[in-house]
């Protein structure tokens, strides 16, 4: 369904998306140290150590590799995306449901209260709830949980406004109507007759949103209100941790972990971008057409534009009205009246 640039810009970003996947899964495969070791064979790694056979990427001013750190970070983002992104679809969305089908005060009042959520600045949003989730917690489970619950705060308002709009729009259709008449329960309706119809435009919405997950955790962890470092890594963190080398010339401490989510956010913002030029159908249908139906339709259209309008009398149009009829006897019964 894709062709040229878009499906270049496609093939691109499901190229980076799965190399992200790839490391995240296999990060202790993958990684040649823990993700928070700084010495190996009972010898300490130098701190800030340039890149070397021994460590590719360098060591940090915490004298751990960060080629580990980078790696181990990719883990972190992948769990934190994934635990995010379905706790907002499995709330946003039967909560949109409910809201557009049901509707009178229930719709009013969700609509006022996601509208009073989605008003608050986001990334300010999301450390408060970190805050109130994370409770002083520093395991890496308590530490994850609570950067997706924050994540999640932020992209429920995005689901219902979605699915309510689309669900307002389609509960009057005839096939709802038809259900409806069967005896069919308001749960049935809603579930196996409408949620089929109103859920075309969420893949796009939720790999563009994993881009910005991804930004919302490392900004959470550049300002302290991320993981705690010693139970996962994250990247955001090593790029808070990296501000105080750029000054001395150091550079390898922050160009790794910023390249990984420039890398990771570009795919998914690829892969989003051409999943709606070809799930969107306006956009579908314009491909479709080709150059010279195009063509055609723009002759037809500058002709009738260059036509001159003329009145006709009452014997004309008579005359006009008896040559169709004469046509139409011709035609064997082809013409249409």
């Amino acid at each position: 369904m894709t062709a040229g640039l878009q499906r270049v810009t496609l093939i691109v970003g499901l190229g980076l998306v799965a190399v992200f996947v790839f490391v995240a899964i296999f990060a202790p495969l993958l990684a040649p140290y823990g993700l928070a070791q700084n010495s190996s064979d009972g010898v300490a790694f130098v701190a800030q150590q340039p890149p070397s056979g021994q460590h590719w990427f360098g060591t940090s001013v915490r004298s751990e590799d960060v080629l580990s750190r980078v790696i181990f970070g990719a883990r972190t983002a992948l769990l934190v995306i994934a635990i995010s992104l379905l706790m907002s679809l499995v709330v946003g969305v039967p909560l949109g449901l409910v809201s557009g089908y049901i509707g009178r005060a229930l719709d009013r009042v969700l609509v006022l209260f996601m509208d009073a959520i989605y008003a608050f600045p986001t990334l300010l949003l999301a450390i408060v709830v970190s805050i109130v989730v994370a409770g002083g917690q520093s395991s890496s489970f308590g530490g994850v949980l609570s950067a997706a619950v924050a994540i999640t705060a932020i992209y429920v308002p995005q689901y219902f406004r979605v699915v309510r709009n689309a669900t307002v729009a389609v509960k009057n259709e005839p096939y709802v109507d038809a259900a409806r008449v069967t005896g069919a329960s308001t749960s049935r309706i809603m579930f196996r007759h409408i949620l089929a119809n109103v859920t075309q435009s969420l893949p796009v919405i939720v790999t563009l949103n994993a881009g910005d997950a991804i930004l919302t955790l490392a900004a959470l962890g550049f300002l302290g209100f991320g993981i705690e470092p010693t139970q996962a890594a994250e990247w955001g963190y090593d790029l808070n941790k990296a501000l105080s080398d750029v000054s001395n010339g150091i550079w390898w401490t922050g160009i790794f972990p910023g390249t990984a989510i420039v890398l990771v956010v570009l795919g998914l913002t690829l892969v989003g971008e051409s999943l709606n030029e070809v799930l969107n159908p306006m956009l579908r249908t314009r491909r479709a057409l080709s150059p010279a139906t195009v063509a055609g339709d723009s002759a037809r259209i500058d002709l009738e534009k260059d036509a001159p309008a003329t009145e006709l009398t009452v014997a004309e149009l008579e005359l006009l009205d008896s040559d169709t009829v004469a046509d139409k006897d011709s035609s064997a019964g082809e013409g249409v009246a």
